[in-house]
């Protein structure tokens, strides 16, 4: 019996490309740890969060979205960001009422820490206001991904009526450097910081002195950049930092 030896060949080829392919990728993708099944979603461990805390943010907006859902109904569509325990709700409710009630049900999550209440009052956004968000949000990330100084792997993004809304562990100068990069995005309204603010010690325990700097670039600054506002935990304004605004940008190694 002859042996046809190209059958044998051709598998071997084929797991040779996928080994190399995989082995390319993973030097330039960050680490990925699997999440539980109530989480349903992967934990990157760039983030300054632990990975017990990304699962548990993740888990709790879960059940705020599903607690509001199950005790308001379909006219409430009220969105979740969590980080850290702090809990952001976005998106439109038909009255004041559920607006109250969204925010109540928020707080009586276990391990909520607190609530910051962005909820409008009034007829749900147009799918082509949502879809416009969803595509500033791409924009921003992208942004902060290229901007120096800034951690973008612990800074979550997201976006309501074009206000993006910016949540992380970071300290003040990367904070005010990932704002300014923020307002500067085309198509942006206002910028919300929501951040934590740590001392530069922290940042460098919490993400191992990562040299974010390297390969990234300065936002352009050509055209008119969003006004930047800091709000408290109970959503109410602290004062804004007017777009353009020059920041002397303060690497953490």
């Amino acid at each position: 019996m002859k042996l046809d030896t190209r059958s044998l060949i051709r598998p071997a080829a084929c797991l040779a490309v996928v080994v190399a392919l995989s082995s390319a990728l993973s030097a330039c993708v960050p680490l990925i740890v699997g999440g539980t099944a109530a989480a349903g979603t992967a934990v990157v461990i760039t983030d300054r969060r632990s990975s017990g805390t990304q699962l548990d943010d993740k888990n709790i907006g879960f059940k705020v979205v599903g607690e509001i859902n199950r005790r308001l109904g379909d006219t409430a569509k009220v969105d979740a960001h969590v980080y850290n325990g702090k809990v952001l709700l976005t998106g439109d409710v038909p009255t004041a009422e559920m607006k109250t009630q969204s925010v109540t049900l928020a707080r009586g999550i276990l391990n909520v820490k607190s609530v910051v209440d962005q909820i409008t009052v009034g007829p749900a956004q147009p799918f082509s206001s949502r879809t416009n968000d969803t595509w500033l949000t791409s924009k921003v990330k992208s942004v902060l991904i290229r901007t120096q100084y800034v951690p973008s792997n612990t800074i979550d993004v997201t976006t309501n009526r074009g206000t993006v809304y910016l949540l992380g562990l970071v300290t003040e100068n990367e904070g005010r450097y990932a704002a300014n990069a923020a307002a500067g995005v085309g198509g942006v309204q206002r910028v919300v910081k929501l951040f934590e603010t740590i001392t530069r010690e922290e940042a460098i325990r919490l993400s191992g002195a990562e040299a974010g700097a390297a390969g990234k670039s300065n936002p352009s600054a050509e055209q008119q950049a969003a006004p930047i506002d800091t709000l408290s935990p109970d959503g109410n304004n602290l004062g804004g930092v007017s777009g353009g605004t020059a920041v002397e940008a303060m690497p953490i190694k």
